[in-house]
């Protein structure tokens, strides 16, 4: 049935179904022979037809089945030089994976054949001659058609976002109201529970870790675990299969009903991807796709030929500078916005992508490409600003259109509640938006991305609970995890009864939610951080698919407390607009006098001095946010004005009195937060001069509008 095969086309690459046919087309540059080879089923033990592909157009192979319907398994036998010393290892044994498959009809079964050189040699050299045919990963022809309505991108404006990081499986796993059989899966994360949740919780956007198809690392898999947070990945285009409810086949299609449901329901989906490196890893690991197909091609490779340029940390780095290298993460990018309708990209170790050939250089031709797309250049596009390479930490170095995971915003805001001296001055320019690093070349204020906490390292509870990583339970002698952490365990490491010190605790939480909702930017909240979910102690669980990392939500009366407190704040920011600025604060000459629309103050009331931010000791700081100076206008040009905030911090253990200048000063202040409490209550001030925060607090305070004075 399937023995017809006509000449097909070079475009598009992948297995497309056109509703008579399949056309195949694979790039390859330096292959001397293709086969496609054709699968019955997932148990197939051998291919059930071996195609030559019979044309080549500009390095792409092609060829067109007339007979072939969606649903198809398939792999590329890939027929080149065996010449490690070159960069090309090509072995015909190996059955390799689609870099388009757009579906994924059978998961990587570990086994020595899928190496392409005899297990345990020296150096990983040598020739493999072992079929791989039972074991490899096959991808499936899909039937690409679907229903989308009216759906539409929701482009919500950046200073309006609120980022929530989470993973597909992790966060409905063991949410009771979810139906079991969708726990877990992407039907699980648009149900009915979960969507209530998210509305109830005020985020805008959710953003999830990969859900690119990825393998499990041969070493997890030998120690019974798996690579959780998915950074390991293989297909580029298909959802991965493991969170799909109706099975792999289903995958893309439930996908996309995830996202018009959440896009119905006012949410942006944002995708974690991973285009710096893929599961083959260095040149010890398994021939899957890209290396059995143009090894010299597809990877950075090290002066020694036989080595890979490893930017990552995880053995290979994708050589960007390849045209169609570029062409791919391009396609694929587009087919995720355009075919699968999410709303915007943060892209893993984004500095790798702008290594060319060794230095980080962010005119690169990657970001030349991003910006004169059409497409992807009008959407979110937020950077993890740093690689492993030499020069790679790149925050605040990326050019216009990007939003960039700020780890200096972390880094300060850590050690200031930490009670480090000597953090006032960086933490001015972090809690309003970050000019020092995003105005020099015409950044706004939403191209910080901040957060305290993310997937990789300790959640918020064990940031106030821990102070050395506890990572046993990865099988690696707790060598793994990043040790410096910047974390207080508040006198006692890990679980106590003593509740002063728990108080505390629930109190250091509060207090970096609070500075990460009402600092200018975009913040981003890792999922369960608003319930307090804890890690014990483990800041990699990367390969912890258990209890561990999913979320429970079976809350104490402190969680339930810590979840009101998130709320209200997310509440608050969103009411007011001081807290959403669209461009940087910067005085305004009125009739001659010089306007402020922010200040800082001593404890002292005092504005600071030069003397008072280089102070080496000091913990305490009041920020003033002026609503009625804002001077930026909204989307149909009426100018945006409103309430004026007094922050008040204080790091130090000791309380402090802060003069904040009552009805005598023009001033009647309401108190809006006091995280010495987990309650938010409104209360008004009346003609209190000062005000006494009490230790490790931040108090928010609103100026009361003229007519309630």
């Amino acid at each position: 049935m399937l023995t017809r095969v006509w000449p097909g086309s070079p475009y598009p690459l992948g297995a497309t179904w056109d509703g008579s046919g399949v056309n195949f087309a694979l790039f390859s540059e330096n292959a001397t022979h293709v086969e496609l080879c054709l699968f019955d089923s997932a148990e197939a033990r051998v291919e059930s037809a071996r195609i030559n592909v019979p044309s080549i157009t500009n390095q792409v192979w092609h060829c067109y089945l007339p007979d072939a319907k969606p649903g198809q398994l398939y792999g590329y036998r890939v027929h080149g030089p065996d010449a490690a010393h070159e960069g090309r290892r090509f072995n015909p044994h190996k059955i390799l994976l689609d870099p388009y498959a757009k579906g994924i009809g059978r998961d990587l079964h570990w086994d020595d054949a899928v190496y392409g050189y005899p297990r345990g040699a020296e150096n990983a050299m040598g020739f493999d001659a072992r079929d791989s045919a039972f074991f490899a990963p096959l991808a499936c022809v899909i039937e690409p058609a679907f229903t989308w309505g009216d759906d539409r991108p929701l482009r919500i404006p950046w200073y309006e976002t609120v980022v929530y990081e989470t993973h597909v499986r992790g966060f409905t796993k063991r949410h009771p109201d979810v139906p079991e059989e969708l726990r877990g899966t992407y039907a699980g994360l648009a149900s009915p529970a979960a969507i209530q949740y998210l509305h109830d919780l005020g985020v805008t956007a959710v953003e999830l870790l990969p859900i690119h198809h990825h393998v499990d690392e041969h070493f997890l898999v030998e120690r019974g675990l798996v690579n959780y947070w998915g950074y390991n990945t293989l297909s580029y285009f298909a959802p991965d299969p493991e969170y799909a409810a109706g099975g792999p086949q289903g995958a893309a299609q439930e996908f996309k009903s995830m996202v018009r449901t959440l896009h119905a329901e006012g949410f942006e989906v944002i995708l974690d991807v991973v285009y710096n490196h893929t599961a083959e890893a260095d040149h010890r690991g398994p021939t899957l796709s890209m290396r059995g197909i143009d090894n010299a091609a597809y990877y950075h490779l090290a002066e020694d030929r036989r080595q890979y340029v490893d930017f990552t940390g995880c053995g290979n780095t994708l050589n960007v500078g390849n045209p169609h290298v570029l062409q791919l993460i391009m396609d694929s990018l587009r087919y995720w916005l355009q075919e699968m309708h999410v709303d915007g990209f943060r892209f893993d170790l984004a500095s790798a992508l702008a290594r060319e050939c060794w230095k980080a250089d962010r005119l690169t031709a990657f970001f030349d490409v991003i910006h004169q797309d059409p497409v992807v250049s009008q959407t979110k596009l937020m950077a993890e600003p740093w690689d492993l390479g030499p020069g790679g930490y790149q925050v605040g170095n990326f050019p216009v259109l990007w939003t960039e995971w700020n780890g200096k915003y972390r880094d300060c805001v850590r050690r200031f509640w930490k009670g480090d001296g000597g953090t006032i001055g960086e933490l001015a320019s972090r809690l309003s938006g970050s000019s020092d690093l995003y105005a020099h070349n015409g950044r706004r204020p939403s191209a910080s991305l901040n957060f305290v906490t993310c997937h990789d390292g300790f959640t918020l509870r064990d940031l106030v609970s821990y102070e050395q990583k506890h990572n046993e339970a990865n099988g690696e002698e707790n060598r793994d995890g990043n040790n410096n952490n910047m974390s207080w365990n508040c006198g006692v490491e890990g679980p106590t009864s003593d509740q002063a010190i728990n108080r505390l605790r629930a109190q250091q939480q509060r207090n970096f939610l609070a500075t990460l909702f009402l600092s200018q930017g975009v913040p981003m909240l890792l999922a369960g951080d608003e319930l307090g979910h804890t890690q014990e102690g483990n800041n990699n669980c990367y390969c912890q698919d258990s209890p561990l990392s999913w979320i429970n939500w079976e809350l104490s009366e402190e969680q339930r407390e810590l979840l009101a407190f998130v709320r209200r704040l997310l509440r608050l920011r969103r009411e007011n607009p001081v807290f959403r600025r669209r461009d940087f604060f910067q005085g305004r000459p009125i009739h001659g006098l010089e306007v402020k629309d922010i200040y800082w103050l001593t404890p002292g009331g005092t504005e600071m001095a030069d003397s008072d931010w280089n102070a080496g000791h000091a913990l305490c700081v009041g920020m003033g946010l002026m609503g009625d100076q804002i001077d930026e206008t909204d989307e149909h040009g009426r100018r945006i004005i409103g309430d004026s905030f007094l922050i008040l911090f204080n790091a130090d253990h000791q309380a402090v009195r802060f003069r904040v200048g009552g009805r005598a000063h023009g001033h009647n202040w309401e108190l809006l937060v006091d995280t010495s409490s987990p309650e938010i209550k409104s209360r008004c001030l009346d003609c209190l001069d000062e005000y006494l925060l009490q230790g490790h607090t931040l108090a928010a305070l609103r100026d009361l509008p003229r007519s309630s004075k």
